[in-house]
């Protein structure tokens, strides 16, 4: 497995986010955290990326326990749910920030924008600015900029949230194929279960702190192992015949 969480307990103010989670990810799936809101989805993202850290267990990124190590030495690259783009630089600039930390040579910067710009299919749009995107354009330059500093671990916290609807459907082939492309390990956060059986690989169902089951799309929804999981995948095809 390339990211396991084994026997993760997380709490807050006493409220249990993380009820002895274990699971793992193995290296170039995408694997997607779904369930209802306050499942603990997000706590569990946030622990990856060392955002949060949990009160015990154990977070493993390549084989090494990375409990204590900062986020920015995990290998992470983290895409959020409202692009968090920089208004006042350049899609080019947005898409080379990370690179810049790093304080990477100029030319190398310089062909790795590029190099991302074609990725994403906006070859000719470096100059815009984020004001100048549409929602799609501008997940799309998150995505880019995310992946600029080549992590080995890709995390998407609710990654079509702020999207439209049509937009988001077009997006999620997008996002799986470039992932395949690319060849990276990739955690996403939903609470919307078609977009999950359509994305990933794996998906990991939660509930109150704790995972309720854990598979491919096709054994969660042809063996529902808990009542929860057979209410939730009902309830969510109930969902898809109102649209």
């Amino acid at each position: 497995m390339y990211v396991e969480m084994k026997h993760i307990f997380k709490t807050f103010d006493g409220f249990c986010a993380s009820n002895d989670v274990s699971f793992g990810v193995k290296k170039g799936q995408l694997a997607a955290l779904l369930g209802p809101s306050g499942s603990g989805k997000t706590t569990i993202l946030r622990m990856i990326a060392g955002l949060d850290a949990p009160d015990s267990g154990d977070i493993m990124i390549d084989g090494e326990r990375v409990n204590r190590l900062p986020g920015s030495r995990r290998g992470i690259g983290f895409v959020f749910q409202n692009y968090a783009l920089f208004r006042y630089m350049t899609v080019a600039e947005n898409i080379a920030f990370g690179l810049q930390v790093q304080k990477k040579p100029k030319n190398e910067i310089r062909e790795r924008v590029d190099q991302l710009l074609e990725l994403i299919s906006m070859p000719d749009l470096g100059k815009r600015y984020p004001h100048q995107l549409s929602g799609g354009q501008k997940q799309r330059v998150a995505f880019a900029r995310a992946l600029a500093p080549n992590p080995q671990l890709l995390l998407l916290d609710e990654p079509f949230a702020a999207i439209d609807a049509k937009v988001r459907r077009e997006l999620r082939g997008w996002l799986k194929d470039m992932i395949a492309r690319v060849g990276i390990t990739s955690i996403f956060v939903t609470h919307d279960q078609e977009e999950a059986m359509e994305v990933a690989d794996v998906i990991i169902l939660m509930n109150r702190g704790g995972i309720e089951q854990m598979g491919s799309a096709g054994e969660i929804c042809g063996n529902p192992r808990t009542d929860f999981v057979r209410d939730f995948i009902d309830a969510g095809r109930y969902e898809d015949m109102k649209l």
